[in-house]
C-alpha cells in the first residue's frame, strides 16, 4: 500500500562492546590508509594512483581491464577514471590498448614499470597487514 507507513523492525541492542569494536575496527582502517598514503607518496604516486594499478593488476579474474572496470573497482566517476588513465599514461604506468573484438573498448595493461613499483609497495602492505592481522581477527571473531 503506497503511503503508508511500514513497521519499522526492532533495532537489535547494541552494546557497548559492539560500539567499542566498531571504533576500533574504524581505527585499524585509517591507520592502514595513513600507511599505504605515506607508502604510494615515498614511491612517488598519489593514493589514487597506487589503488588504480593495484585495481588494474589485481582484477577478479585476471581478465582484461576497461576504465569503465576501473571506475567501477575504484568507486569513481567515468570521467574522473578517464583523467586518471591519462595521468597513468603520461607517467608511463598504464598502457592502453585497443580491444581486438571491440574497437570501442579501451584495456588497460600496467607497464614494466608500474609491476615493479606496485610489486614494492605491495611487499610493504601485506607486511603491514599481518602486523595488523592479529587485532583485526580479535575484532571480527566477536568472541
Amino acid at each position: 500500500m503506497s503511503g503508508m507507513s511500514q513497521p519499522q523492525k526492532p533495532r537489535p541492542a547494541i552494546s557497548q562492546a559492539d560500539y567499542q569494536r566498531l571504533s576500533e575496527f574504524r581505527y585499524l582502517i585509517r591507520r592502514f590508509l595513513e600507511f599505504s598514503q605515506v607508502q604510494a607518496e615515498d614511491a612517488g604516486l598519489t593514493p589514487r594512483q597506487h589503488q588504480a594499478l593495484l585495481a588494474i593488476k589485481g582484477f577478479p579474474g585476471g581478465g582484461p581491464v576497461t576504465v569503465g572496470d576501473l571506475a567501477e573497482r575504484l568507486r569513481i566517476r567515468h570521467h574522473s577514471a578517464v583523467e586518471l588513465v591519462n595521468r597513468l599514461s603520461e607517467a608511463g604506468l598504464v598502457a592502453r590498448d585497443q580491444d581486438k573484438d571491440d574497437h570501442r573498448r579501451v584495456l588497460l595493461q600496467l607497464t614494466e614499470r608500474a609491476d615493479d613499483c606496485l610489486a614494492e609497495l605491495s611487499a610493504a602492505h601485506l607486511d603491514e597487514l599481518s602486523r595488523i592481522e592479529p587485532m583485526l581477527r580479535r575484532l571480527l571473531d566477536r568472541t
